[in-house]
């Protein structure tokens, strides 16, 4: 185990009088960057999550919650617009300016009494602009000054608890929305580092079959777990800081991934592995039923829709775009685990064009469902080869130790 040191009734919307607005309940978003369902809750034996595992525990734990797209920018896009990639425009690709027409959730918040920020990776790699050329704050205030020395090479300095505390230190007393993006476990890692942290390649119980079994590629999964860890560490000392502030109770935190885990056949494509993200939800005072496990296939469409629902806010007189997503709050309030709605049996995916690499930049568009354990996938283009050009070295592809052992 890697030990680091830790520090220190039914409704669809709310109206508020004026007087009730700081009772609306605070937005904590945190999001793995290249996290699949690595997280002990779902009975992974090697990696350790105890802070996930409390957030299922003490809220609900989503069994088949799905990204529309597997890759951070157009996932993104999803979680911040409440529709699916391909109904965004550019926002669909990999690295584009995000489209100056369609708002945020982050950004009607914040018109109607939220302070809003962020720490960590926001809306990324894609660029953000207004109109007239100034820079865009999809995620609000950006809180990314305090820096740490990190316990290995590749994780990020980034003071993540410090940054948040420096968010809930600065002025108002309004009811506010905070995303931590992490950069964990995203590649690259420092090799070998799992196992001198005393992971063993042993508690691996079963390498995915379409990957050999080997040293490199055991060593490659120990080293991303320990990422993962780490990312969890510091989520513990993210529910330290809400309860040492009183403020608890009242926060729906959402914990989860952008999208699949970045090795071969994972990210960037558009499989089970590919798209199936870890997902649990913690809020004291609107999830009264804790401990519950759902099986309703949710998408990252359906978070917006929960958020400004819970904030009292009427998605078509906010100005945003049409939704293609649904609230979670019928969830949020049944007293049963499994299929608490009958109408989410199954979820879409998708993908126009990720990252360079073939002539002319061409893409890989690709529509599917998934339903009851199955998968169906329309490839448009099938002729191009899907991880992008041979001779360019297959871009949408992370480069790492199990890529080259799974290509030799």
């Amino acid at each position: 185990m890697v030990i680091f040191n830790l520090i220190l009734p039914f409704f669809l919307a709310f109206t508020f009088k004026s007087t009730e607005l700081n009772t609306r309940p605070n937005i904590l978003i945190i999001v793995a960057d290249d996290a699949g369902l690595d997280m002990s809750a779902y009975g992974r034996t090697w990696a350790n999550t105890p802070a996930f595992d409390r957030i299922a525990q003490e809220g609900i734990l989503f069994e088949k919650a799905y990204t529309p797209n597997a890759k951070c920018a157009p996932s993104r896009a999803c979680i911040l617009t409440g529709r699916n990639s391909w109904q965004l425009d550019e926002a669909c690709n990999h690295e584009i300016f995000f489209p100056s027409h369609f708002k945020t959730y982050p950004e009607i918040l914040l018109q109607n009494g939220y302070r809003v920020g962020f720490t960590g990776k926001g809306y990324a790699p894609g660029k953000t602009l207004k109109e007239d050329g100034t820079k865009r704050d999809l995620l609000g205030e950006e809180f990314n000054q305090l820096k740490i020395l990190p316990p290995a090479k590749e994780i990020s300095n980034n003071d993540y608890v410090g940054n948040f505390q420096a968010f809930l230190s600065s002025k108002g007393d309004q009811p506010w929305c905070f995303w931590v993006g992490f950069t964990e476990p995203h590649r690259a890692y420092e090799y070998g580092v799992g196992e001198r942290n005393g992971k063993k390649k042993s508690d691996i119980l079963r390498i995915p079959t379409y990957w050999p079994d080997t040293d490199t590629i055991r060593t490659d999964l120990l080293d991303y777990s320990y990422e993962i860890e780490y990312m969890d560490a510091q989520v513990q000392r993210l529910l330290q800081q809400l309860e040492a502030v009183g403020q608890l109770d009242n926060t729906l935190i959402i914990y989860t991934s952008d999208h699949g885990m970045p090795f071969p056949r994972v990210k960037g494509n558009q499989y089970e592995h590919s798209n199936h993200i870890p997902l649990a939800m913690m809020w004291k005072k609107g999830i009264p039923h804790a401990g519950r496990k759902i099986r309703d296939y949710v998408s990252f469409i359906d978070l917006a829709p929960t958020f400004l629902a819970i904030a009292g806010i009427n998605w078509q007189k906010s100005g945003m775009h049409p939704a293609a997503g649904k609230s979670l709050l019928p969830i949020f309030n049944s007293t049963q685990s499994g299929q608490i709605q009958a109408e989410r049996n199954f979820v879409l995916v998708g993908q126009e064009r990720h990252d360079y690499g073939r002539p002319g930049d061409v893409g890989y568009p690709i529509r599917g469902l998934h339903k009851n354990g199955y998968l169906y996938l329309k490839n448009y283009e099938p002729s191009r080869w899907p991880a992008c050009n041979p001779e360019t070295g297959y871009l949408n592809t992370d480069g790492s130790p199990t890529n080259f052992m799974n290509a030799i």
